[in-house]
């Protein structure tokens, strides 16, 4: 499933108040431990991420204490003991046999030794599988069998939603919108590739000027690197933002038709910004590219918190809401 689909299914699953243990598998780097993170601050519960790979067995099921003429289990600190929360046990399958062996009793019984889960927390967990060449272990029949299991894959269309509010530089998303097959590509023969979390790195570095090989592989930032040449022959977007690219033609490249597309929809911040993109586009290019370049605006001014602005627009301008009825009853036809 994809990221979006998800965290649809996980905020119904705390809307039930299911309490099933949860396991999320995915490739290293797609951002399944945000996607809880996420979960967790939409719905005002507390989340407590461990990586169980980082974990001794004493850290836990906690140190045996003397209690008189027994010994009894003394947990440890950081477990919750109230409130409501997810309990994320992260990298589980990555974690040793003992540890693993132990994190099952949490899972299965929802107790520890003398530790038991509050009423009010969700335990779910996470690992990586044996095709992203991970370092994991296998996982013990009966502790799978009691999980509830979703595979999440990488989409450019939910990395993009994701990055509108995070600020990812627009070259990076032309760049990946072009070659989507580059959004999550593990090497084995090296340590940087890439993958969600590596491009999130890769924006903060080329926002520094410096390249992106150190993030993202030689290979794939190769393939950037001669992606950002094109930028040296876009037409002038200022100009097309401000209504005066009417002498200006859309690109025929199609690397080049995504760069001025995402360009356009990343830098257009104003109702009039934005009616000039449009308005250019549509006279321009295709209706796929306008359909684009809508999407990326949207997505932008609903992380920004503008999506009312976004709906005022659509109401004034008369191109831009033939053109969303026509799009949408072309997709109803299909």
């Amino acid at each position: 499933m994809s990221p979006i689909e998800l965290e649809s299914t996980l905020s119904k699953i705390i809307a039930a108040g299911l309490k099933r243990s949860v396991m999320v598998w995915g490739a290293p780097g797609i951002g399944k431990s945000s996607i809880v993170s996420q979960i967790a601050d939409r719905h005002g519960l507390e989340l407590l991420d461990l990586r169980l790979s980082q974990l001794a067995p004493t850290d836990l099921r906690g140190l045996p204490v003397a209690d008189g003429s027994v010994s009894r289990w003394l947990p440890p600190e950081f477990l919750p003991n109230a409130g409501k929360g997810i309990l994320f046990l992260d990298e589980l399958n990555m974690a040793p046999p003992a540890i693993q062996g132990i994190a099952q009793q949490l899972i299965l019984d929802r107790r520890v030794g003398s530790y038991v889960v509050p009423e009010g927390w969700f335990v779910w967990a996470a690992g990586n599988r044996k095709e992203d060449r991970a370092a994991v272990y296998d996982m013990p029949a009966p502790l799978a069998n009691r999980f509830l299991h979703f595979h999440v894959d990488p989409h450019y269309d939910c990395f993009r939603a994701w990055a509108a509010r995070s600020g990812i530089q627009e070259q990076i998303l032309a760049f990946l919108a072009f070659r989507p097959t580059l959004l999550n590509k593990p090497d084995p023969k090296s340590a940087a590739f890439p993958s969600c979390r590596s491009w999130e790195l890769a924006s903060e570095l080329h926002a520094l000027g410096l390249g992106v090989e150190a993030a993202v592989g030689e290979g794939a930032a190769g393939e950037f690197g001669a992606f950002l040449v094109t930028y040296d022959s876009l037409p002038d977007l200022s100009a097309i933002l401000a209504g005066k690219g009417a002498s200006l033609e859309f690109p025929g490249e199609p690397s080049k038709k995504y760069a001025v597309t995402i360009g356009l929809s990343t830098r257009a911040l104003t109702s009039e910004e934005i009616k000039h993109g449009f308005g250019w586009l549509l006279a321009k290019a295709g209706p796929e590219w306008v359909q684009l370049f809508i999407h990326g605006v949207e997505e932008r001014a609903t992380a920004n918190g503008q999506i009312g602005l976004l709906a005022t627009l659509v109401k004034q301008d008369a191109r831009i809401s033939r053109f969303l009825r026509a799009f949408a009853k072309g997709a109803a036809s299909e």
